[in-house]
């Protein structure tokens, strides 16, 4: 795993790889700032009705303001790893051809590129499952809040299985047909664990969280072609 993440390191600047960095980046951006000019014109609206109803003075648009910012670090902090890793899916491909290409050409000879909207069903399931997985789970994250470290230590193992399973169906998707994806991921379990964990691991680290998903779908294109030659 730390040779993987030496050579996806390597190839970050590779003009496919950066190429998909900025446009993920960008996405995940706009993202945000769509979702924060929407909490901004709903959270002033309930402001002046609720003035309006108490007959008090309107300040809709400061308390707007300061809410909308708070609840967008707090978003921030929930949302960026499904939302990002979302957007890398779409975009996964090129990232997985530019590994190939220098790595493992013969395996790249023979993929079958992924079309765009198989690319986006799975980048949104990606973004589905995380957000649907954790929200089932909050309560139970709630009431490990108790231990300490129960928490983060759950979140940690259940955000590395789902991450796992993410990044190596981006590279899968190109070399064996969407019927025998079950079987493989029966096969790869520890190694997609492990490979989530890493990636999971990277996004709690300020500013390489930014270019986690794609390191993670490079050095889950190297897991996937050394498992298949061991």
């Amino acid at each position: 795993m730390i040779q993987a993440f030496i050579l996806s390191l390597g190839q970050l600047t590779d003009r496919p790889i950066l190429g998909v960095l900025v446009k993920s980046l960008l996405v995940t951006l706009l993202l945000f700032a769509a979702l924060g000019v929407g909490m901004w014109f709903v959270l002033d609206w309930l402001a002046e009705s609720a003035a309006h109803w108490l007959g008090t003075a309107d300040r809709g648009g400061v308390f707007a303001s300061i809410v909308t910012v708070a609840l967008l670090i707090l978003a921030w902090w929930l949302l960026f790893r499904a939302i990002a890793v979302a957007v890398v899916g779409v975009f996964a491909d090129d990232v997985v051809a530019a590994v190939e290409l220098r790595h493992y050409p013969a395996a790249h000879a023979q993929a079958r590129a992924v079309p765009l909207a198989r690319s986006v069903a799975m980048g949104l399931g990606s973004g589905m499952r995380a957000i649907g997985i954790n929200l089932l789970l909050s309560p139970v994250y709630l009431m490990l809040l108790i231990t300490g470290v129960g928490t983060a230590l759950l979140f940690f193992l259940v955000n590395s299985w789902l991450l796992g399973r993410d990044l190596g169906d981006m590279v899968a998707a190109r070399h064996m047909p969407a019927t025998d994806l079950a079987a493989w991921r029966r096969i790869t379990r520890p190694r997609r664990f492990t490979l989530g964990a890493a990636g999971t691991g990277m996004l709690l680290v300020p500013v390489l969280n930014l270019v986690a998903p794609v390191l993670g779908a490079a050095m889950a294109t190297h897991m996937f072609h050394r498992g298949r030659s061991a």
